[in-house]
């Protein structure tokens, strides 16, 4: 009876080794795991800010199409007046 008591010891102690291998190895999980989600999260923001500054060189290339369509428009203007007043 001795020897199974003694053997009952050993079984339990490598069980309760392994638990806290298991805990220790969890614990690690969950810092590497809240690191990668705090990556993720300034990823995301960084995704967001350059998103916003897509959308406003959009805007400004719109802009400055717009300018340039009136600028070339003035320069017709100019060169018919120009022409007319030499013809």
């Amino acid at each position: 009876m001795e020897v199974r008591a003694s053997h009952l010891e050993g079984v339990v102690l490598q069980i309760g080794e392994a638990v806290l291998a298991t805990a220790e190895t969890v614990d690690q999980l969950a810092g590497e795991v809240s690191a990668l989600s705090s990556q993720i999260q300034q990823q995301g923001y960084q995704i967001f800010a350059l998103s916003n500054a897509v959308q406003t060189l959009a805007e400004n290339q719109d802009t400055t199409l717009e300018r340039l369509r009136q600028l070339t428009e003035t320069l017709q203007s100019l060169v018919v007046a120009i022409e007319t007043t030499d013809g």
